[in-house]
């Protein structure tokens, strides 16, 4: 599943091609996504300027006059930039939305269709009022995530710290694996109460969230299964993982071998003797 590394990466791959741009037209193949398409959306967007596009957590904001169309990517959604001079390309089974821009298509691939494609209109409100980002945590790269909002936020949780990170009401687009990748890099056991991690290991994990999600931004994402960036590219943060997926393999630090559990029915890696 595309986690916010993947997700910035395309919309920082996206931007250029479209912000400041006019949709000429829109082709909505499929409406049965995870929510349906409006049945309006395409003459809604028809000519439309858009002006920018942004991120929260893992949704992609665009957004244009009279509102924003979201974009979430589901576990195998893509975003791809494709050019034309005149014929467009020949959709696949899969590619179920085009945005067609006067040298270039925008085109939303979603194998699995557990993607979304959602319309908000300006008279709603603010973009982040809608139901399914107004009660998003903080972004980890915002000066409000810090050690000491994980350490109030979580006095008295008896859930597991990995948990805590994967909730996404204190932080937002830590998935599973920057989860496991960042508790390595704060030496924290993922196994550890929240309630019990002390605010100087938050510190230390607020840092490695951070560091660990701008590597995989710098590298492109992780490609482990359907991912790739707007341009088709892979990422390859994976080649740099220090637990994730290496069950048996000695760590990177240490030597000993990396371990694998389930936790909310989710594989778990961490080194016993780096993080205690």
């Amino acid at each position: 599943m595309p986690e916010l590394p993947e997700v910035e990466v395309t919309r920082r791959g996206i931007e250029p091609y479209v912000a400041g741009r006019r949709v000429e037209r829109v082709d909505v193949r499929t409406r049965a996504l995870r929510w349906p398409v409006p049945a309006d959306f395409a003459s809604t967007l028809a000519r439309q300027l858009i002006r920018k596009v942004e991120r929260r957590g893992k949704y992609l904001l665009f957004e244009i006059d009279d509102g924003w169309f979201i974009v979430h990517l589901g576990m195998t959604g893509t975003l791809r930039v494709l050019r034309h001079m005149a014929e467009p390309p020949a959709p696949a089974k899969h590619d179920h939305i085009d945005w067609i821009f006067d040298e270039f298509i925008l085109r939303f691939r979603d194998p699995r269709r557990f993607g979304a494609v959602l319309w908000h209109p300006r008279e709603a409100g603010d973009v982040l009022e809608h139901p399914l980002l107004a009660a998003l945590g903080v972004e980890p790269f915002s000066p409000e995530f810090s050690g000491t909002l994980m350490h109030r936020r979580t006095r008295g949780r008896k859930v597991s710290v990995k948990q805590a990170l994967l909730a996404g009401d204190i932080v937002v687009g830590v998935g599973n694996i920057y989860a496991s990748e960042s508790l390595f890099r704060a030496g924290i056991r993922p196994t550890t109460s929240a309630g019990r991690v002390s605010l100087a290991r938050y510190d230390l994990l607020a840092a490695a969230v951070r560091a660990t999600l701008a590597a995989a931004i710098d590298k492109g994402g992780s490609t482990l299964r359907d991912f790739v960036g707007s341009d088709g590219e892979s990422g390859y943060f994976q080649l740099d993982y220090f637990v994730y997926d290496r069950a048996g393999l000695p760590c990177r630090v240490c030597g000993a071998p990396i371990k694998q559990i389930v936790q909310g029915q989710r594989s778990t890696y961490f080194c016993p003797h780096c993080q205690r």
